[in-house]
Order: structure tokens, then sequence, then C-alpha cells
């Protein structure tokens, strides 16, 4: 087999390749792969939405600064990141364990929002 033949045999074999992980890829559900109403995945992700009310209501209300939102957001936002990873791991849901990782994670935030 000539060089060119060789290298011809490997360009094909390697779109094949490649043709087949896209097409596995589509192939997998999308609601599968997201179960955002998945219950666990849907407490963490409401106590998420429910922190972020609570750190704007605060800024309006004169109780936090900017400075101390932005960070509050940005470690929230940290939480739902990591929610998303786990999940993504386990097939579009959360173990027990991860929620309660992530609960104790918002629990630190919720407390630094204030009363």
């Amino acid at each position: 087999m000539t060089n060119a033949s060789r290298l011809a045999a490997l360009t094909l074999f390697v779109g094949l390749v490649g043709a087949a992980a896209s097409s596995a890829m589509a192939a997998e559900p999308k609601d599968n792969a997201w179960q955002k109403t998945h219950p666990r995945r849907e407490q963490v992700n409401h106590r998420l939405a429910v922190q972020n009310h609570r750190i704007r209501t605060e800024v309006k209300e004169g109780d936090l600064t900017r400075p101390q939102a932005v960070a509050l957001h940005r470690d929230d936002r940290q939480i739902r990141r990591e929610e998303r990873l786990m999940a993504r791991q386990h097939g579009g849901h959360i173990t027990k364990l991860e929620q309660k990782t992530l609960n104790q994670q918002q629990n630190a935030v919720s407390h630094q929002i204030g009363s």
C-alpha cells in the first residue's frame, strides 16, 4: 500500500468515526439530556431563583451594596454551573448527595443576603 492510499484510508476512517460520533450525539433525546424538571434539580434551581430575587430586593432597599450583590450573584452562578455539571454526569439529574452539597452552598450564600 502506498503512502497516498494509506493517507486516503486513514482520512476515510477518521471521517467515518467522526460521523458516527456526531450521529450518536444527535440521536440522544434532548429531554433526557437536560431533565430540568427533575425534582432535585427543580428544587435547587428554584432556590437559586428565590435567592436572586432576594438579592435584588435587598439592593433596592439599601441593605446590600451593588458590589456585595455582584459577589452574591457570582456565587449563585457558580452553584448553577456546578449543578449543570453534576446533571450532565448523571443523565440529566442530580443525586441526593449532590443536592445536599448544593443546598449547603446555597445556605452559605443565603446567610450573606440578610434576614
